[in-house]
């Protein structure tokens, strides 16, 4: 077994989507070989109404697949085919654009204001691209959620953990998507798939994803007790932590826990051509999507059962 080293650290910077949303973007519109199959991701975490109530309107999705997990207050969506849907507290919303949909999300905060959420956009290979629509709505209570006996807490979204599989199924990329809470002073090993590119965003508290026990370029100190402090290995608030190869990652906090996204898939290897929110393989295939657009005929297909 090899635990995979970090290949690289950000911060996920602040922007505006949709209607005047204030978010912060974790990656997306640039290099896709390093996040391969997934292409963007946005925290919308705010507590100010007046930031993210304008949500995001109609607009249209070709080519990929967006998946949405609530944390706090909701989010109501609509699109052009009649389906319609609420995703509240802990629910998720995985849904296949396909050969095009157009569909709005509108944000609501809970009692106090607050809205906290994600959207991943996950690419789908060229066989894919022109496939019927489909959405699934998985409701909070039907995610599997699993506590170790260290007291880490994983929710299940997609893929597999100690044997459970998480609600969402069909999905191209076949990822893995997991929210851990790992609790103070404790060091968790979590295996994952040597062949998946792989990366965790940490959005509540901090922890070292570095093999404690080979801290390689990382300064060390020593307290008056003779204890060792990691200095410079601590990922917080809004990190994205990008891993390079091995079979498992590892987790280690010190004196608070910490809670991260973790999520990893097969790399599809294709040429990708972005226009927003219409992903294909080539510039022509982009042309005729916004073709399609103009001429009212962008949605091509019903969606499935």
């Amino acid at each position: 077994m090899s635990i995979r080293p970090i290949k690289s650290e950000s911060q996920a910077q602040p922007t505006m989507e949709g209607a005047g949303v204030h978010l912060h973007r974790v990656f997306g519109f640039g290099d896709t070989s390093q996040t391969d199959p997934f292409l963007m991701m946005d925290d919308f975490r705010n507590d100010d109404p007046a930031q993210y109530s304008a949500g995001f309107p109609w607009h249209p999705h070709r080519g990929i697949e967006t998946i949405t997990y609530v944390l706090a207050g909701s989010v109501e969506h609509a699109d052009s085919l009649g389906n319609t849907g609420l995703l509240g507290p802990g629910s998720v919303q995985w849904m296949t654009a396909g050969s095009g949909i157009l569909h709005q999300e509108m944000p609501k905060g809970d009692s106090a204001g607050r809205m906290h959420g994600f959207q991943l956009w996950a690419n789908l290979p060229a066989s894919l691209k022109m496939s019927s629509p489909r959405y699934q709505d998985i409701a909070g209570k039907e995610i599997t959620e699993l506590q170790d006996d260290d007291g880490v807490i994983v929710r299940v979204i997609v893929g597999d953990w100690r044997g459970k599989r998480g609600p969402v199924d069909g999905v191209a990329a076949d990822p893995q998507f997991l929210d851990i809470s790992v609790p103070a002073n404790t060091r968790k090993v979590i295996p994952i798939d040597a062949y998946r590119n792989a990366f965790a965003y940490v959005f509540e508290g901090s922890a070292s994803f570095r093999d404690a026990s080979n801290p390689i370029g990382i300064k060390v100190e020593k307290e008056l007790n003779g204890e060792e402090i990691f200095l410079r290995d601590r990922s917080g608030n809004r990190t994205l932590v990008m891993f390079d190869t091995g079979d498992e990652i590892v987790v280690q906090t010190r004196d608070e826990g910490v809670r991260f996204l973790l999520m990893s898939g097969k790399a599809i290897r294709e040429p990708v051509a972005w226009h927003g929110p219409i992903v294909m393989n080539t510039q022509q295939e982009i042309q005729q999507a916004m073709k399609d657009l103009n001429d009212g005929s962008f949605i091509k297909q019903p969606t499935q059962g």
